[in-house]
């Protein structure tokens, strides 16, 4: 059984293919309706179930569209109009499911949850997002990297603010696709050890530092993500403390001319980017929201057993 919980499920070989068929793909479809499904429909018959326990656009939109343009059908419930919101337990909900659907994806708070979800589901289960780990948008951020000229092995990023979920999956992600990451992060803000563990012992070299500009010195690459996260109170405190490392033009001019900005959204212009980077001709980050669709199309393949190497089961 394939499951896509975090991109080490995968690893650096199945990841790498997964880019290569999204950009074919999405090459292959340029100019199609959105809702035509790709010539080859290689998940005709199948559904998919979204199952979300916080908010969404681009993950609902993404993967509805998706597994619609594989061929399938995508099937939504959320907390509020399914019996998880009244208390059935989440092996229940994944015995239930697992007999009624292909796939489940799921976007919910507690890590513990996706991992519940894949033990007892008997279908593949993809982590939509959780507190801990955000793997289905770094596969969009290292489509869209690729897109834009730059080679994944041996790249610097550097990532501004914050120490969440979308950075401990970037920082999954530079050890096993061999890039080097610098975190800008106040004192007191540490990564998830074990992300952060793995990626050194795979022969990443990740630097903590509390120099915004330190971090971003020499970086092709410069990532940010809002600094209060879903479900958290809108905290004066932290707000103040994360005030230095908001990329803006001054930051961005210490990253290569060529360097590009990312964000997975949404975004808080003011906070954490300024509107002139945000706006601007560095900032790829629609490119990047679009090929959340069409790296979700190969996650979906992949946990099918329709793409890479590594054996399932």
């Amino acid at each position: 059984m394939r499951h896509f919980l975090d991109l080490a499920d995968a690893g650096g070989d199945d990841i790498a293919a997964m880019i290569g068929d999204a950009i074919d793909r999405k090459k292959a479809r340029a100019g199609w309706p959105k809702g035509k499904a790709d010539a080859d429909a290689p998940l005709a018959g199948r559904v998919l179930a979204m199952v979300f326990e916080k908010n969404s656009t681009r993950t609902r939109v993404s993967f509805d569209i998706a597994i619609r343009q594989l061929g399938g059908s995508p099937l939504v419930l959320d907390s509020g109009t399914s019996q998880l919101g009244r208390g059935e337990s989440v092996a229940d909900t994944a015995r239930v499911l697992g007999r009624m659907v292909d796939a489940i994806m799921v976007r919910t708070d507690d890590h513990a949850k996706v991992e519940e979800m894949a033990r007892h589901a008997g279908v593949p289960v993809i982590n939509g997002l959780t507190d801990m780990s955000h793997p289905c948008q770094i596969m969009a951020d290292l489509l869209t990297i690729i897109e834009h000229g730059k080679p994944l092995p041996g790249l610097q990023l550097a990532w501004l603010g914050d120490c969440n979920n979308v950075m401990n999956s970037l920082v999954e992600a530079a050890g096993l696709m061999k890039f080097d990451m610098r975190i800008g992060t106040p004192q007191g803000y540490v990564p998830e050890a074990r992300y952060l563990v793995g990626a050194r012992a795979a022969g990443s070299a990740i630097t903590v530092t509390q120099d915004a500009a330190e971090a971003a010195a020499g970086a092709d690459v410069v990532v940010t993500d809002t600094w209060i996260s879903m479900g958290q109170a809108h905290a004066d405190e932290k707000l103040a403390e994360l005030a230095p490392f908001q990329v803006n033009a001054a930051l961005m001019a210490q990253a290569k001319p060529d360097a590009k900005f990312l964000h997975c959204l949404p975004a808080h212009v003011g906070e954490e980017v300024s509107e002139e980077v945000f706006e601007g001709p560095q900032s790829v980050v629609f490119d990047e929201a679009e090929n959340r669709l069409h790296a979700q199309k190969s996650v979906l393949l992949w946990c099918f057993g329709l793409l890479g190497s590594t054996p399932a089961g």
